[in-house]
């Protein structure tokens, strides 16, 4: 049960920074998208690995991985 829970948390915090992207909230460079997408991917690995799932370990462990550098990159004004 906690693993279900766990999972559709993780969902749901990848799907808000989507939707946020999507209705102008975010933009990819921002860092709590960047952070959302970390979190709720990073959730999702941890259900995959617990079921060693290796298409879904590897998709999303890419994703957290690749999220981590929006999230340390310095915003410079435009």
């Amino acid at each position: 049960m906690f693993y279900q829970i766990l999972s559709l948390v993780g969902a749901a915090v990848i799907l808000t920074a989507y939707i946020g992207l999507q209705v102008g909230r975010f933009t990819q460079k921002d860092r709590l998208f960047n952070a959302m997408n970390f979190l709720g991917s990073a959730m999702l690995t941890w259900v995959a690995l617990e079921d060693w799932r290796i298409g879904f370990i590897v998709l999303e462990g890419a994703w957290a991985l690749l999220s981590i550098p929006g999230m340390f990159r310095r915003r410079i004004a435009a």
